[in-house]
């Protein structure tokens, strides 16, 4: 059963601060320092409101379309086309904080997760669909809440392997003009305008990364853990490659074309674990968990005194 969309999607008001953050404040340290930065942040957010409209309402004289080109344009493509005015780029890094905070408070107490990429295309009926969900199943077992991009196809297939096996589903969404929905087999969810936040969210709480067949997508989201690993800007977490059909040529280019001109070291393609055995994958991850990074059973706590709660119960 899945639940109310109203508990874990962020709030339709893009042009208010205070309704997010006063509900989402006292996350971490001083309460009264976050509702000062609350006041701040609504009178700032007033005020480039107020600027941009006055703004646009004197361009509008001389070109009436740019109204319609301002209204229809998504934020993201306004942002990526090069410098804005300072108040604009000001109220998008706002935006961004709002959205960011929103994901640490509904995630914070999930628990130890497994990140499972792949493509929202395969269909129930495809033999990748079905080797996913075993995968995911396996993953729940060994004490892992499994977390994906929340959509349909392998994505669907991985929390519906989990809530099978009686373990907890996580999808972290993106929302998209196509509107992609939140899959049924999800405990809980958040929706994001921001692909880098919703990257962000599928790393920051995961002790392993798998990724079943997919696009652009999937290999961006693969290769950006990977480039963090191989950085050492995060930990050297499992990255494990399911569907060796389909993986397999790629691993050869990385072997043969990256590593033979020299671009990568050898130790950057060992670090890709190929297989289509569930359990296999499920004992790796749980022995890196334990002996590597030293997970322990057991759960953190919300405290009441800050209004946190558990996503589900436990």
């Amino acid at each position: 059963m899945r639940l109310s969309r109203s508990l874990y999607s962020q709030s339709e008001d893009t042009t208010s601060t205070s309704v997010f953050i006063l509900n989402y404040a006292q996350c971490n340290g001083c309460p009264l320092c976050w509702h000062a930065l609350t006041i701040v942040g609504e009178l700032t957010m007033k005020f480039v409101h107020a600027f941009y409209l006055v703004n646009v309402h004197m361009d509008t004289k001389t070109d009436p379309s740019i109204v319609r080109n301002v209204t229809r344009r998504p934020q993201e493509t306004r942002f990526l086309r090069g410098p804005q005015s300072r108040f604009r780029e000001f109220a998008l890094a706002w935006r961004v904080l709002k959205e960011m905070i929103h994901g640490f408070r509904r995630l914070h107490f999930v628990g130890p997760c497994v990140t499972i990429f792949g493509s929202a295309r395969f269909r129930e009926d495809h033999p990748y669909y079905q080797k996913t969900v075993e995968v995911a199943a396996a993953v729940s077992k060994a004490g892992f809440t499994v977390m994906t991009g929340g959509g349909p196809g392998l994505m669907e297939a991985a929390n519906r392997g989990a809530k099978q096996a009686g373990g907890h589903s996580i999808g972290c969404n993106i929302v998209l003009p196509m509107e992609q929905e939140p899959n049924p087999y999800l405990d809980t969810f958040v929706d994001f305008q921001y692909f880098f936040v919703r990257k962000l969210m599928l790393a920051k709480y995961s002790y392993a990364f798998v990724a079943v067949p997919g696009g652009f997508g999937t290999f961006d989201e693969l290769f950006e853990v990977a480039t963090l690993v191989q950085t050492k800007k995060m930990e050297e977490y499992p990255l494990i490659l399911v569907g060796k059909d389909y993986w397999q040529p790629m691993i050869e280019y990385i072997r043969e074309v990256m590593l033979g001109q020299g671009t990568i070291s050898p130790v950057d393609v060992d670090r890709f674990v190929l297989t289509d055995d569930p359990q296999e994958v499920a004992e790796i991850i749980r022995h890196a968990a334990i002996n590597k990074f030293g997970l322990k059973e057991g759960a953190w706590k919300p405290k009441w005194w800050l209004g946190e709660r558990r996503p589900w119960n436990i």
